[in-house]
């Protein structure tokens, strides 16, 4: 696509206004942070609107996306929406396929970019919820989330030695979880920023709290799916939102998820940081690395 796009340029004023593949690969990976950006705050505020009993139940992202879908000019916001994650989703590819951050094949260097691969897959699912609202939005309903997870989890219940992995599933979500918070304090966020050091040192906390945040709301629910497979029960599984309703609901619970709510939102401000801020560096040859 480079080479075609540098031969179209020699020949044809009009292509030559066309950026190099460089740049648009960039372009995407900005416009993919700032949309991350927008739907972790869409989530944060509304649980912190859900925990203040402003609006219904805590949500997921999904549920986020199918609120959004119901406010005035829905349907733009998730095509908008839907673009923007596709392009983030592009960006992930590059940098755990293709090394796009020279991350390398040492051990280190091989987990980031596991993860990097992990996060674009979810966001690839999150791409398609969106162009599916998009496409037809609907009505979101609480239980819905529950009995989607309840639906799946009575699938893998059947298969042989089901129990066991849907506990197995559970301490996955729990290391996702635990990843989250270790990430927190071991990665140098501003490392891959290309601000001043005393921008740096005041936006890197904003990545600590949220990931901290994304990493405490796993461990409701990791526990709920374990134990359900511990009990060989589906109805025990739940959705990400109900996971946090049942935090809300015990001793000191409103306070844990307003906090995880407010992390929700400093993860999202931070990922508008990183849409201006972050050094993109797009592979100059789409080799597997």
């Amino acid at each position: 696509m480079a080479r075609i796009g540098d031969a179209g340029r020699k020949r044809s004023s009009l292509l030559r206004r066309v950026p190099p593949l460089q740049d648009l690969l960039e372009l995407a990976a900005r416009i993919g942070y700032g949309a991350r950006g927008f739907v972790y705050l869409s989530v944060g505020l509304l649980v912190l609107f859900a925990t203040l009993d402003m609006v219904g139940d805590a949500v997921g992202v999904r549920g986020a996306l199918e609120w959004l879908s119901q406010q005035p000019l829905g349907r733009v916001w998730m095509l908008l929406v839907g673009l923007g994650l596709a392009a983030f989703v592009v960006w992930r590819m590059l940098q755990s396929v293709f090394d796009a951050d020279h991350e390398g094949l040492s051990l280190h260097g091989l987990g980031t970019r596991s993860g990097q691969l992990f996060s674009g897959l979810s966001y690839a699912a999150l791409t398609f919820a969106a162009f599916t609202l998009f496409a037809g939005p609907r009505a979101p309903e609480a239980s819905e989330g529950v009995t989607r997870s309840q639906e799946r989890a009575s699938m893998v219940l059947d298969l042989p030695f089901g129990r066991w992995l849907l506990i197995a599933v559970g301490l996955t979500i729990f290391g996702i979880g635990v990843g989250n918070v270790v990430k927190a304090w071991r990665e140098d966020f501003s490392e891959y920023l290309d601000c001043s050091v005393a921008t740096c040192r005041r936006v890197t906390p904003l990545a600590r709290i949220g990931h901290v945040a994304r990493g405490l709301a796993y461990l409701p629910l990791a526990g709920l799916v374990v134990l359900a497979g511990w009990r060989a029960r589906a109805a025990e599984v739940t959705s990400f939102g109900a996971a946090l309703e049942v935090v809300e609901q015990r001793t000191a619970g409103e306070w844990i998820v307003g906090l995880i709510a407010l992390g929700f939102i400093a993860f999202g401000t931070f990922s508008f940081i990183e849409a201006r801020f972050r050094r993109i560096r797009p592979p100059r040859d789409l080799r597997v690395r």
